[in-house]
C-alpha cells in the first residue's frame, strides 16, 4: 500500500542496509521471475546510486541505452520518499517525456505489476500546458470547429454552479491532439492571465491538477522547465501568500540531466512582447480615467512601437536559431529609458485612479503587476551591462528577452546547496570521460559519478554512414535523406537542428511518398510520436526529439541526422563562448558531441532492434573534429553503395 516500505525494517535496523538487501533481491530474484532480463549494467548502477542517497549528494549517473536506468532510479525514489515521508521529484526534459514515463505500458506500471507495489505518482505540468477558460470563451463561434470541439469536451461542472464533488483532471495539452501549436497558443495559459483573481479559478484544470499533485505520497513527475520555475518563484510566491509550485521533495532526479542548464536559463528570463503593453493598457483605457492618465497611456503605446521598431533595426539574425542578436545602440537605449519614464508616470497616476474606483479591480491588479514586470525588464535591458538580450519574431510579433549571463552561481546557491540527493540520469553526461563540463555549467562543485555502457551489440545491430555534402547544398542533403527514407520504406526519424531546415524539407518532399510524413508543429508532439510508433511505415521529422524518444521495434529502423548538432550562433551561446578560453573546444564541440550521441541513440532501444544511422556531414569539416566524432560513434562507419562521399 502507498506509504509503506516494500521491505521490513525494525527500529534498530539501518534503512540503507535493508534497502541494499531489498535492491539485491529485486534485481537478482523478483524482476527475473517476473520476466525481466537480468542486466549486470543495471545492477551495477543500482548499487552505485545507493551512495548518493546515503550521503545526500549530487551524482551523475551516465548509463547507456538499454541499461534500464529508469527502473533503478524509480526504486530508490519511491523507497526514499516513503522513508522520509516526502515525495520524490522526477524532472524530465520536457512535457512529452512526462507522459512517456507514466503511460500504461511504461516503467512505472511495469514495476508496480512486477513488485506488487502500488505507487502514488502524480503529474505536475507547466502552466502553458493547460487550457485557459477565459481565453477560450471569445473564440467559441459558429465558424470555428476546432475551438467549439474544445468547448464541447469540457466536463459539465466547469460551467455549473454546483459544488465540485471530486478531483477531475481535464484541460491539458494532450487532450487536444488535433490542435496545431499555433491554435493551442490562442487558448492556453499565458502570463497576462491573473489566475489568483480569476472567478473560475476553482474549476480550472490547472488549479485542480495543482491541488491534486501537491498531495502525492510517492512521486511527482514534472519537466525541467517547471522544476526551475518552481525554484525561481518559490520565495516570491511565499511572500505573496501562495504555495510554491512544488512541495519540498525528498530527492530530485533529473532525467536527461544534461539539458538542465537550458531549462534553468529559460526559467530566469524576462520576456517583453511587443503587443503586451497595448493589450494591458487598453484593458483600462475604456474606463472613466482622467485625461492625464489617458494621454500618458497613448504616449506609452506609441513609444513602445518606436522602441520595438528600433530594436528590429538594431538586431541581426542568428544561424539555426530564432534568437536575433540585439546590438544595443544608443538610439535603442534612449527609447527604452523614455518608455521607462512613461511607465513610471502611468503607475503613479494609477494610484490616484484606484482611489476614485473608476477601474475594475481585477483589470487594475493585472495591469499594475505586469507594468512592474515590464519596467523591471526594461531597466535590466537599459541599465545593466551584464546579461544576455535577444529579439524573437514569431509571425510578426516581436519579443525582447532578457536573461542572466550565466546561471551556475544561482544554481549553486538556490538548488545544489540543499542537502539532499540530486541524481542526473542520461546516456550522455560526460565529455571525454569527464563530467566537469556539465558540473561547471550547473554550479556543482562536489559530486559523485559513474559511467556504465550499453549492453547492446551495436556492431551487429547498427550500420552507420557518414556522407559528406557542401554546407550550402540543401537539395543534395534533402535528396539523400529522401533516398534513405525510400530505401527503408519509411520507418525513419529525421532530426534537424533548426525549424527553417525542417520547413524547407517539408516543402521539398511534399507528395513524394505513399506513407505518412509527420512534422513537428503540425499537431501536439506526443500525438505525433504515438502515430509514428503505431503507423509502421511513417516518417517523423523533428527539431526537439534528439533526446528521450523511445520507439522500439520496426517502427524506427532509420535515423537521419540532417546536420551535425552544433549549438546555434545565438546570444546565449555567444555569452558562453565569451567566458571560455577556447570557445570551440570548451563550448561548441562538447555540446555537439553530447547531442550527436543522443541522436544516434534513438535507433537501438531494445536488444532486438536494428537499422541504419546516417549522419550528414559538411565537406569542410576539420580533421580534428572528424576524429572526435569517430571517437564517440558506437560502431565503425560503413561504406555507401551509391557513391556518396564518405568521411
Amino acid at each position: 500500500m502507498p506509504g509503506t516500505l516494500p521491505f521490513t525494517i525494525s527500529k534498530t535496523d539501518s534503512f540503507f542496509e535493508k534497502l541494499s538487501e531489498w535492491i539485491g533481491d529485486v534485481f537478482y530474484e523478483i524482476l527475473p521471475e517476473a520476466g525481466f532480463e537480468e542486466r549486470d549494467e543495471q545492477i551495477f548502477m543500482a548499487f552505485q546510486l545507493e551512495k548518493a542517497f546515503k550521503d545526500k549528494k549530487a551524482m551523475f549517473a551516465e548509463a547507456g541505452v538499454g541499461t534500464g536506468k529508469t527502473i533503478v532510479y524509480l526504486l530508490y525514489a519511491v523507497c526514499y520518499a516513503r522513508y522520509t515521508n516526502q515525495p520524490a521529484i522526477i524532472a524530465c526534459a520536457d512535457e512529452r517525456l512526462i507522459e512517456q514515463l507514466v503511460k500504461k505500458e511504461g516503467d512505472i506500471a511495469k514495476l508496480e505489476q512486477a513488485l506488487q507495489l502500488n505507487m502514488d505518482v502524480r503529474l505536475a505540468k507547466s502552466r502553458d500546458q493547460y487550457l485557459c477558460l477565459n481565453k477560450l470563451d471569445p473564440l467559441v463561434t459558429d465558424d470555428d470547429e476546432a475551438y467549439n470541439a474544445v468547448y464541447d469536451s469540457l466536463p459539465a461542472f466547469v460551467n455549473s454552479t454546483s459544488t465540485l464533488q471530486k478531483f477531475h483532471r481535464y484541460g491539458d495539452r494532450t487532450e487536444y491532439p488535433s490542435l496545431t501549436d499555433e491554435q493551442w497558443a490562442n487558448i492556453s495559459w499565458d502570463p497576462l492571465q491573473d489566475c489568483l483573481a480569476c472567478s473560475r479559478r476553482h474549476r480550472c484544470g490547472l488549479t485542480l491538477q495543482r491541488e491534486h499533485y501537491r498531495n502525492a505520497a510517492d512521486i511527482i513527475v514534472c519537466s525541467h522547465d517547471f522544476y526551475m520555475e518552481h525554484i525561481w518563484t518559490k520565495e516570491s510566491r511565499i511572500r505573496e501568500g501562495e504555495l510554491p509550485f512544488l512541495p519540498d521533495g525528498s530527492c530530485v532526479v533529473f532525467d536527461e540531466g544534461h539539458l538542465l542548464e537550458f531549462a534553468s536559463q529559460k526559467a530566469l528570463t524576462y520576456r517583453f512582447a511587443e503587443r503586451t503593453l497595448e493589450t494591458l493598457l487598453t484593458r483600462i483605457m475604456d474606463n472613466d480615467v482622467r485625461e492625464k492618465t489617458l494621454d500618458l497611456m497613448e504616449q506609452a503605446i506609441s513609444k513602445n512601437d518606436e522602441f520595438f521598431a528600433e530594436l528590429a533595426k538594431c538586431s541581426s539574425e542568428s544561424r539555426a536559431s530564432e534568437k536575433m542578436t540585439v546590438h544595443k545602440a544608443p538610439s535603442v537605449t534612449a527609447l527604452a529609458e523614455n518608455l521607462l519614464w512613461l511607465l513610471d508616470s502611468i503607475q503613479e497616476e494609477l494610484v490616484f485612479e484606484s482611489e476614485m474606483f473608476v477601474i475594475d479591480d481585477y483589470n487594475l491588479k493585472i495591469v499594475e503587476e505586469y507594468l512592474d514586470q515590464i519596467s523591471y525588464s526594461l531597466s535590466l535591458f537599459a541599465r545593466r551591462s551584464i546579461g544576455i538580450n535577444w529579439l524573437e519574431n514569431h509571425n510578426g510579433e516581436k519579443t525582447l528577452v532578457i536573461m542572466p549571463k550565466m546561471v551556475e552561481e544561482i544554481l549553486r546557491k538556490e538548488v545544489f546547496s540543499q542537502q539532499k540527493p540530486f541524481i542526473f540520469s542520461s546516456a550522455t553526461l560526460s565529455e571525454g570521460n569527464s563530467f566537469d563540463y556539465l558540473a561547471k555549467s550547473l554550479g556543482i562543485d562536489d559530486y559523485l559519478s559513474f559511467s556504465v555502457s550499453s549492453p547492446f551489440d551495436y556492431e551487429e545491430k547498427m550500420r552507420l554512414y557518414l556522407p559528406e555534402f557542401s554546407p550550402v547544398d540543401f537539395e543534395a542533403r534533402a535528396k539523400y535523406a529522401m533516398d534513405q527514407i525510400q530505401s527503408s520504406n519509411g520507418r525513419a526519424l529525421v532530426l534537424f537542428t533548426d525549424m527553417n531546415d525542417l520547413h524547407s524539407f517539408k516543402k521539398y518532399v511534399q507528395g513524394s511518398f505513399g506513407f505518412p510524413l509527420l512534422f513537428e508543429g503540425d499537431a501536439e508532439i506526443s500525438t505525433l510520436v504515438s502515430r509514428f510508433q503505431n503507423e509502421e511505415q511513417s516518417v517523423l521529422c523533428s527539431v526537439n526529439l534528439w533526446e528521450g524518444l523511445d520507439i522500439p521495434g520496426r517502427a524506427l529502423e532509420n535515423v537521419i541526422l540532417f546536420t551535425l548538432p552544433f549549438p546555434p550562433n545565438d546570444p546565449v551561446f555567444a555569452a558562453k563562448r565569451e567566458e571560455a578560453s577556447n570557445s570551440f573546444t570548451e563550448v561548441d564541440l562538447p555540446y555537439m558531441l553530447l547531442r550527436l550521441r543522443q541522436g544516434i541513440g534513438r535507433l537501438i532501444r531494445t536488444s532486438t532492434d536494428q537499422g541504419e544511422v546516417h549522419v550528414l556531414l559538411d565537406q569542410n569539416l576539420e580533421p580534428e573534429v572528424l576524429e572526435r566524432i569517430h571517437s564517440v560513434l558506437p560502431v565503425h562507419p560503413s561504406k555507401l553503395n551509391n557513391g556518396a562521399k564518405l568521411a
